[in-house]
């Protein structure tokens, strides 16, 4: 089965008419998109956008050989005139299975947004699946109809990347699986920034005009390599536990470890807490604890822990290594021995971490010993986990920089 994808921007296309923000100010070349639209081995369209017939031009096709058209959401603004040729495009009824005289078979699948996802199965096996904008699917059997991964899946990675969580839930998407970004829009800077975020979701972009063969994905060599281990490393609400929580927001049953506890009495301590827990999908479960070896060591879900540097606090609590005496006497090589013992787990586990940790020694020198001695005590910790990593990277001021990875 054979895609092209005629476009793979939003509906309003990127840029957007007369947006003045930088997305879009940047959205040139092959990062301009049309709005999403896909012809199926030249046979079936799914959605009709405006200059359809145009882009299947530039990308070498022709809608001549087009027997069904099909909507997967409302269009805003004027009716798209049918070009002369095509026929109407029509919706499939949710849980509905469309026989093409083509050799297709269509399934509409219901969303949780206004729209209808679109399951294909070509003549020869190959099946994809298609969701509209802003939506995820509202049930979804074990594995799809079929009881496996899809071949291909297209959706809103961007603006509903809990949509690519749930088909991973229910096995609808594996390891084999070429996700693709597509209604792309101007939330996340083009090129090289969106790259990097879709890469963290095992997803990639391609630009308009693309035709690929559905089920040839697992022969690239430009599979997304989502890191195993990685380390995101921030000064003070940079954005960094932002940008870890991002990374892992498309996979299911994520456990996030809260190393601060909950520091009872603090009311600013509870606001970051609550603040911290609104931001994550529903289905990820929470652990306070600072006992991370046994947790690298299990197997399960991926591990999300916010953060090392207060693991290093409390490390440091439990071998005295605030007071100079007891920090000589024993309190340095047993702070060490934890550290080391954390590293191990780190290189060893395998399981998906992503962790968080402060970026400390470029401003002020503390006035205090005990002051200066967290900050090297820090600067060592990261650099041994970042020595345990795929991927490294630092967060300024919202902007993630890579490191390493």
């Amino acid at each position: 089965m054979e895609l092209t994808l005629l476009g793979t921007g939003a509906p309003a296309g990127l840029p957007r008419p007369d947006c003045p923000c930088a997305a879009c100010a940047t959205a040139l070349g092959a990062d301009a998109r049309a709005a999403t639209a896909l012809l199926v081995d030249g046979a079936l369209l799914l959605d009709l956008t405006l200059g359809a017939a145009f882009a299947a031009a530039r990308a070498g096709r022709s809608l001549s050989g087009v027997r069904q058209v099909l909507l997967s959401h409302p269009h805003e603004g004027p009716a798209v005139e049918v070009p002369a040729g095509l026929p109407q495009p029509g919706r499939v009824p949710d849980g509905r299975e469309l026989a093409s005289l083509t050799g297709h078979r269509v399934r509409a699948v219901a969303m949780d947004a206004p729209g209808t996802g679109y399951a294909v199965t070509g003549p020869e096996g190959q099946r994809l699946l298609y969701l509209p904008p802003g939506g995820a699917p509202a049930g979804l059997e074990e594995g799809g109809a079929a009881g496996e991964p899809y071949d291909m899946v297209l959706l809103d990675v961007v603006g509903r990347p809990d949509a690519l969580a749930r088909l991973r839930a229910v096995g609808a998407v594996g390891p084999t699986t070429d996700v693709l970004a597509v209604h792309l829009d101007h939330d996340v800077p083009p090129g090289a920034e969106l790259r990097r975020r879709l890469a963290a979701a095992g997803a990639r972009a391609v630009p308009d005009g693309t035709t690929l063969a559905v089920g040839a994905y697992q022969s690239m060599r430009d599979v997304p390599d989502v890191p195993r281990r990685t380390l995101v490393l921030g000064g003070a609400r940079s954005g960094k536990s932002v940008e870890a929580e991002r990374r892992l927001e498309a996979f299911p049953d994520v456990l996030y470890v809260a190393t601060g506890g909950t520091r009872g009495g603090d009311t600013e301590w509870a606001a970051r807490v609550a603040a911290h827990r609104e931001r994550r999908p529903g289905s990820w479960r929470t652990s306070e604890t600072c006992d991370l070896v046994p947790l690298l060591k299990d197997d399960g879900p991926p591990l999300l822990v916010d953060c090392l540097s207060l693991w290093l606090t409390d490390a440091m609590d439990a071998v005295g290594a605030w007071d100079d005496a007891e920090w000589a006497d024993g309190g340095e090589r047993a702070l060490r021995e934890r550290v080391r013992e954390l590293t191990d787990a780190v290189r060893e586990t395998r399981r998906v971490v992503v962790a968080v940790s402060n970026e400390v020694g470029s401003g002020i020198v503390p006035a205090t010993a005990s002051g200066r001695r967290y900050r090297d005590e820090l600067g060592r910790l990261n650099a041994a986990f970042a020595g345990e990593c795929e991927q490294v990277l630092l967060v300024v001021a919202g902007q993630a920089l890579v490191l390493r990875g």
